[in-house]
């Protein structure tokens, strides 16, 4: 509850990052702080010898997507992000169960280290990515991650691939009715950008996903834009396809700076790799979560489903009527394509990784959007 009212995006979650840290001081755990140059991120760890079993901790919110723990929009004034991904009971839950696992071998007079990751930054940032760069995986046996769902699933998931970057046209200010030949639009470039960039979309895998904003577009329509910016994910289920991708797109924005008489220059802000799915592995933690099983609503939180439900927007054959039953189990299946992007793709390509899902939220619930976000801070997400 602290960590979903505190609510701190990426890079920034100091009290967040410190409440966890401790909860696994007081159980015992060896901590230490500020791994791979990130002052948010660390690594706890207890017990010794093999094998090292890794659990990953997530903890930041999004920004622009406060909301209370209630089934209807309701912002949080003055307040700029919320847990909308339900990464609050992330970080939470694998400190318990790195706890757990602790407390476990020690009774069983078992060798074998827990380590817990404490990793920012998933939404963009990609903390992972630097500390698997720094070699912090490389002695890792097994990684047993998890995610906030919208019901109880093992199935293997391949996430797609990554790269984010921002792309900044400079132009010429003029007085845009007095002297409009005088300037240089660089919101022209960008928006010339996102032309070419729309147009790319029919000539490149289906399984691509293009996606930007317009994170500066000028200050007034009487002033020619002098600086303007594009904010792009690029996403494909292979890395080698994402960066030919990626390629054009850089070039797009250089044809745009060229038609527009504008000068552009591009940073690569994150990147991370595709999800490497391990059944072996995934079929275990199936087998354990059949046992443990789900939860049930109580009545008051049946009722807060019922009115999440209604709340959803769009049609067709998968729209979602029903909360559905949060003990139910689903079958664990072949590995599947996935459409979402996160940092733990790195992670498993340098350590055994398998992933589970709880249903945090009520069926039917999109990440990322305010019903996520209330249902994170009740007790249907503690659950």
């Amino acid at each position: 509850n602290d960590v979903w009212s505190w609510a701190e995006i990426g890079f920034k979650e100091t009290k967040s990052a410190g409440r966890l840290r401790g909860e696994l001081q007081q159980a015992g755990f060896r901590v230490r702080n500020a791994v791979a140059g990130m002052p948010t991120a660390f690594i706890a760890e207890a017990g010794s010898g093999g094998p090292v079993i890794a659990l990953l901790a997530e903890f930041d919110a999004l920004p622009g997507l406060a909301q209370a723990a209630v089934p209807a929009h309701s912002p949080i004034e003055g307040q700029a992000a919320g847990h909308a991904c339900g990464h609050n009971l992330l970080g939470a839950a694998s400190v318990t169960a790195a706890i757990a696992i602790k407390n476990w071998l020690a009774a069983q007079g078992l060798p074998g280290t827990v380590r817990l990751y404490g990793t920012p930054a998933e939404e963009g940032g990609f903390a992972k990515v630097y500390m698997v760069r720094d070699g912090l995986f490389n002695d890792v046996d097994v990684t047993l991650s998890w995610h906030p769902g919208d019901r109880n699933s093992t199935t293997p998931s391949r996430s797609l691939a990554m790269i984010s970057g921002k792309f900044t046209f400079t132009g010429v200010a003029s007085h845009a009715s007095v002297a409009p030949e005088r300037g240089r639009s660089a919101l022209d470039g960008v928006e010339v950008m996102n032309v070419a960039a729309n147009f790319l979309r029919e000539h490149v895998p289906q399984t691509t996903r293009i996606q930007y904003v317009i994170t500066r577009g000028g200050d007034q329509p009487n002033i020619v834009p002098a600086m303007a910016q594009n904010f792009y994910f690029i996403r494909s289920p292979d890395a080698a396809t994402l960066r030919d991708v990626w390629s054009r797109i850089v070039k797009a924005s250089e044809g745009a700076a060229l038609a527009t008489g504008t000068t552009v220059s591009h940073e690569v802000l994150s990147g991370a790799y595709d999800t490497l799915p391990n059944v072996a592995l995934n079929t275990v933690m199936h087998d354990s979560l059949a046992r443990v099983g789900g939860y049930a609503y109580t009545s008051d939180e049946a009722a807060y489903a019922a009115q999440i439900v209604t709340t959803y927007t769009g049609a067709g054959p998968g729209r979602v009527t029903s909360p559905g039953d949060p003990a139910a189990i689903e079958p664990m299946g072949p590995p599947r394509q996935g459409f979402a992007s996160s940092d733990v793709g790195d992670v498993s390509w340098v350590t055994p990784t398998a992933t589970l899902s709880t249903a945090t939220f009520v069926r039917g619930t999109s990440a990322h959007s305010w019903q996520a976000a209330a249902t994170s801070g009740t007790t249907i997400g503690v659950k």
